[in-house]
């Protein structure tokens, strides 16, 4: 694992923010090896010893990346304080603490890919990279060749216009028609905010896949998880391949390809 700044490792591990961190290092309650830390100090988390307030900290847990099916009407979110059913119900037999990358609104389904992995999760989300992105669109009336058209030399949202994205017409009846439109971004509820715009309104939308990961026939509230390959594609295709999720492959059995339920 190549060496990290020891208050993004506190941070990642749960110990306390990025900033706490810092000042619980400048305070000298942190111990590397033995030694008071400094702010500025390195580490390899899966060698160094590290003490906090001198609790020693636990062994780092290996990567793990899953592909969640989200239902409709649940949130993005691993804590919600109005009480709404939220994606952290799903995920908790996975057995650590993971993340959500990116997200999909409350009435949307399908695809969702979860990790514990922040260097992975940047890597797909960052702004610079364009991880293709498969949505199933249904809409309450046509999709005209010229909305189409349209739709994929890009919108204005926010004063800002759309990337260029792929729309296919599945199919099409007066009092509904299907689209399957592939996303090279993905700002907040931009394909409903692209529909509204040509006043088009969705009914369902479901996301199919994210690069080379697809939702395939994995069951709805069910997770599974992502093969070495899918992981290895994934930030293929982000471009930053200098870091393959490595200690996954490295530290990681091929995961089994079973689905998995929420544990209730």
């Amino acid at each position: 694992m190549a060496m990290v700044r020891l208050q993004k490792v506190l941070s990642e591990r749960g110990v306390a923010s990025r900033r706490k961190a810092e000042e619980l290092i400048a305070e000298g309650h942190v111990k590397v090896n033995g030694r008071p830390a400094q702010l500025g100090d390195k580490v390899d988390d899966r060698k160094d010893v590290i003490h906090v307030r001198g609790k020693k900290l636990g062994v780092a847990p290996k990567s793990v990346y899953i592909a969640l099916h989200k239902p409709r009407g649940y949130i993005t979110t691993m804590a919600d304080e109005k009480g709404r059913k939220c994606v952290e119900e799903l995920v908790r037999s996975v057995g650590v603490s993971v993340h959500p990358i990116g997200r999909l609104d409350r009435e949307s389904e399908g695809l969702l890919l979860f990790t514990n992995d922040g260097d992975f999760s940047n890597a797909i989300m960052h702004p610079s990279t364009h991880v293709p992105k498969i949505y199933r669109v249904t809409l309450r009336k046509p999709m005209t060749e010229e909305q189409r058209l349209q739709f994929e030399e890009g919108v204005m949202l926010d004063g800002r216009r759309t990337a260029p994205c792929e729309v296919r017409i599945v199919s099409s009846a007066p009092d509904r028609c299907v689209v399957e439109i592939t996303l090279y971004e993905g700002r907040n509820r931009q394909i409903r905010r692209m529909c509204e715009t040509f006043g088009l309104e969705v009914i369902r939308l479901r996301r199919n896949a994210i690069g080379k990961v697809k939702l395939g026939m994995l069951p709805v509230g069910n997770w599974r998880y992502l093969t070495p390959d899918e992981v290895r594609n994934l930030v293929m295709a982000t471009g930053v391949t200098k870091k393959i999720a490595a200690g996954y492959i490295k530290y990681g059995k091929e995961p089994d390809r079973d689905y998995h339920t929420a544990r209730r």
